[in-house]
């Protein structure tokens, strides 16, 4: 019986983007995933379209496909050299949804490590979420003596600002000096 290796969760997780205020997985990248040509995903669903209500997939607008595109400095080749069709965007139950569809050995193995890539992601949240009612708690517990302490942890939650490069022209050498040949 031929084994496969299942996919890492950090290589589902680089796929999984955020448009429209929720979790998507585009249809190139399940189609990938799934080891299907992204056409033929796209024609199941279209054959399938009542399992997929826009809470579920939804195609993407020009604008949401340019933001989408312009997040990447190359180009990919599975999805955007040339197609004709915007993408699908699915989400969580929509991927769940695919399952029911692509019923293959391959999509049950993918889908459920796409769910725990969900759950995975869920949890991040929900962790960080609760460390900062947390800290919020102590914060107002204690009086001012531990502000400090308060803002330092801050300081290392917030994600780290990108150091801004200086505006104009700065010459990093001193300017040669030239000396004029008389003519003869």
């Amino acid at each position: 019986m031929n084994q496969r290796v299942p996919i890492p969760l950090e290589h589902i997780e680089q796929k999984i983007h955020v448009i429209r205020n929720q979790k998507v997985m585009m249809d190139y990248d399940l189609a990938g995933l799934y080891d299907v040509p992204t056409k033929a995903l796209k024609q199941a669903v279209k054959r399938n379209s009542a399992r997929f209500p826009e809470d579920f997939m939804f195609v993407l607008t020009a604008e949401e496909l340019y933001i989408l595109r312009s997040q990447f400095v190359t180009s990919r080749s599975s999805g955007w050299g040339g197609t004709r069709y915007a993408p699908m965007a699915f989400t969580e139950q929509g991927v769940a949804m695919l399952s029911s569809i692509l019923n293959s050995e391959r999509s049950i193995e993918v889908n459920i490590q796409i769910m725990r890539a969900f759950v995975r992601l869920r949890r991040l949240v929900a962790t960080n979420a609760e460390l900062a009612r947390k800290l919020e708690a102590l914060e107002q517990k204690y009086d001012s003596q531990f502000r400090v302490v308060f803002d330092a942890i801050r300081a290392l939650m917030a994600e780290p600002e990108k150091p801004r490069r200086p505006i104009g022209f700065t010459a990093k050498e001193k300017s040669a000096a030239y000396s004029v040949k008389p003519l003869a």
